[in-house]
């Protein structure tokens, strides 16, 4: 009962291999769901809009709201993927938040990459899972001038 649960855990193999052709970025949802707020403090300029984004894809998860989090915290080409499965990306992210149970998540570093419109950001993110901090790394890129989560890993 007291056992953390990720996305992975609760998705049968079907439902895995179809998020891994989509691009997986629903595995974010994993790593967020129902965690305290994450910390944007130790972050400054571009690096803090990259970590405010994984703080507001935290808060939508957390809220439960599949709709802002298509719209707003994931990129473009993601949305479209899995918009493309049944039911779109509005019911996959939903039926993924509703069986992740709550962790504890911190933005640990964020890296910028490239300039102008090829830029891309990756931060280290550990969260806990089974009782142990594990880390992932979240890529993000630059869309319209707003940061969006393209995938984690």
């Amino acid at each position: 009962m007291g056992r953390w649960r990720t996305l992975c855990d609760v998705m049968s193999a079907p439902s895995r291999r179809a998020l891994a052709l989509l691009g997986a970025p629903l595995l974010a949802a994993s790593l967020l769901g129902c965690a305290n707020k994450v910390s944007t403090s130790g972050f400054s300029g571009e690096e803090r809009e990259v970590a405010q984004t994984i703080s507001n894809l935290q808060a939508d998860t957390t809220a439960g709201d599949a709709q802002k989090i298509c719209r707003n915290d994931l990129a473009g080409a993601v949305v479209a993927r899995l918009n493309a499965a049944p039911g779109g990306c509005k019911q996959a992210v939903k039926t993924q938040v509703s069986e992740v149970d709550s962790l504890n998540m911190t933005v640990q570093s964020v890296q910028l990459n490239g300039k102008g419109a090829q830029r891309t950001a990756t931060a280290r993110v550990k969260s806990v899972y089974e009782g142990k901090m594990r880390p992932r790394t979240v890529s993000l890129l630059k869309e319209v001038g707003k940061w969006k989560v393209s995938s984690v890993s």
